[in-house]
């Protein structure tokens, strides 16, 4: 007989372990304090890189920027001998030039591609065991995660101590803290951004240059985690501390962010951005420096132009747009992310407008600047798909599932191409993936248990939509699903329940409306299917729509408008 491995969770600390128990790898420590993020990943990795560089190779390239991100200590080793590293050009910018935040969940993107690497390669049987987990820095607590649901125990058993040793006090000096902070920020640590940055604001002179460069990392962090009481209360401590005009600028844009990409949609108020962006507009007018100010007032409009986006005038969103890529033809060839953000966005209004061929000529001049920036090509990749030219669209999904880490988007949207093309294994595999990635991605299970239905896999996708639904109670796409089903199983009053509330949840939803019309039918009501049916096909025409309700007209003994409705499902 052979033991059964798993992996454990133990409060409390470790034991003293000797001999023949002492396992396959040593004690890790994954208490942030002695490095901040990814401590256990960083031991972790330190221990089979360098083997997998001689054995694999290949795989530690699939994997160079997960590994670098968690142990840039490996940097050197791994770049020797990994050919074309993958990577976008912030690593070569300077620190103005580094516009973008990493969104929170890159993080997640980044876990699932240790998970990966360290599960292919690990020696099969190996074990290891962690301390201080309940101190280690959220990176580590979302990779533990992902590693103990991603990588059997039969390859690599992980045993995860709560307590463990303490590690001692942090006394770093204020410049070596700022590194820090600035590496958290660039890779998208949030968590340590928002916790080090209180530290090095501190340990430095309030309102001096370093005390505001770690104050506008942590107020962004903060932002970004969604703590946007807490963001907001920084910027008012800028406002208080400085009577730099840079400074007052990017406090009012950051405030005014708060409050348009507030994570609720519920609770943005785009009076008040405006007001801030108008603020943070007319101080950066007034900054001496010809190339800052060009680009300072660049920035603040493209700001402004979301507000004007968000409130419906698109028009007034492309003219800010355009005022700020002229702007930005004064900087030369500095600042390539602030251009390639602008072209991108104006592409999304052009392509808004449906002028296709300029969205076409701003995306490709955007990935032109940065190649190894994921998110163009899947924003190109959905216009290609939208105007049916699905063999470009497949290609720039392919490329941004490349460039980078795990990107369950790309696998989300492949899988969808591959639905309209008729490749109905190649979709279930990538929406497995999706989920596999990312547990709580609620359109991969909808779309899932859809398919599953239409192959009449009704136990599959009837799993699918439980889980959905314990992810987001009450969503119509999933009461539909959940409707069918229940219809084909006999349950008709069980099926009533769920189409009401999805046709109550979302009238627009044509779906919702043609499962009622077929249930309506079974239950012998015709009159009320033939309503449905035809509310289905004003939303949204399909054959299979027109097929059904001429089987109700038929019925009903109207057969001239069966025959037509036979003739309009027969239309390719």
């Amino acid at each position: 007989m052979t033991e059964e491995r798993s992996h454990l969770k133990v409060l409390g600390d470790p034991p003293v372990l000797t001999g023949a128990a002492r396992p396959k790898m040593p004690m890790i420590d994954a208490h942030r304090r002695p490095r901040g993020p990814y401590a256990f990943a960083a031991a972790l990795l330190s221990h089979l890189v360098p083997a997998a560089l001689r054995d694999f190779p290949d795989l530690v390239a699939a994997h160079d920027i997960e590994i670098l991100a968690a142990a840039p200590e490996l940097a050197g080793l791994v770049k020797a001998r990994v050919k074309a590293p993958r990577g976008t050009i912030d690593a070569g910018l300077t620190d103005e030039e580094r516009i973008l935040v990493p969104a929170p969940r890159r993080t997640l993107r980044l876990a699932n591609g240790i998970a990966e690497f360290v599960r292919d390669a690990v020696p099969p049987g190996s074990s290891v065991v962690v301390c201080n987990a309940a101190a280690a820095d959220p990176t580590d607590t979302e990779l533990i995660d992902v590693l103990m649901r991603r990588v059997p125990p039969a390859i690599l058993a992980i045993t995860l101590y709560s307590g463990g040793p303490e590690p001692p006090l942090d006394h770093r000096d204020p410049g070596e803290l700022w590194e820090l902070v600035d590496r958290c920020m660039r890779e998208g640590f949030l968590h340590a951004v928002a916790e080090l940055g209180e530290l090095g604001m501190a340990a430095t002179e309030q309102g001096g240059d370093l005390w505001w460069r770690f104050a506008q990392r942590t107020a962004t962090a903060l932002g970004g985690l969604g703590r946007t009481a807490q963001a907001r209360a920084l910027w008012d401590r800028v406002r208080l501390a400085s009577q730099d005009p840079a400074m007052h600028a990017a406090a009012a844009y950051g405030t005014a962010m708060l409050d348009a990409r507030h994570p609720d949609p519920a609770r943005r108020d785009l009076t008040r951005a405006r007001a801030w962006l108008n603020l943070a507009i007319a101080v950066s007018r007034l900054l001496p420096d010809p190339a800052e100010r060009a680009f300072k007032l660049g920035f603040d409009r493209n700001g402004l132009a979301l507000v004007e986006l968000r409130e419906g005038r698109a028009d007034a969103a492309l003219a800010l747009v355009e005022s700020a890529i002229e702007l930005a033809g004064e900087l030369g060839a500095r600042h390539p992310v602030h251009r390639m953000v602008l072209l991108a966005n104006r592409a999304q209004l052009l392509a808004g407008r449906g002028q296709v061929k300029e969205a076409l000529e701003d995306y490709a001049a955007a990935i032109t600047l940065d190649p190894g920036f994921p998110d163009y090509y899947l924003e190109r990749g959905n216009l290609l798909f939208r105007l049916g030219r699905h063999d470009e669209a497949l290609a720039d999904f392919e490329r941004a599932i490349d460039a980078g880490p795990p990107l369950p988007e790309g696998y989300y949207n492949r899988a969808e191409l591959r639905t309209v093309r008729g490749d109905t294994d190649g979709a279930l595999a990538d929406l497995g993936h999706v989920i596999e990635l990312d547990p709580s991605y609620l359109d991969a299970y909808i779309n899932r248990a859809g398919l599953l239905a239409a192959l009449d896999r009704d136990e599959a996708a009837r799993a699918d939509v439980e889980v959905g639904l314990a992810l987001a109670p009450g969503n119509p796409h999933l009461l539909t699903v959940l409707g069918q089903l229940e219809t084909a199983a006999g349950r008709l009053a069980e099926a009533a329940d769920a189409l009401d509330r999805a046709v109550e949840g979302a009238p627009d939803l044509a779906a919702a409306w043609g499962n009622r019309g077929i249930l309506r039918y079974a239950t012998g009501d015709l009159e009320g299917a033939i309503a449905d049916l035809t509310r289905a096909i004003a939303l949204q025409p399909q054959p299979d729509l027109y097929a059904n309700r001429a089987v109700v007209l038929r019925v009903l003994g109207r057969h001239a408008e069966a025959e037509a409705d036979d003739h309009r499902a027969a239309q390719p």
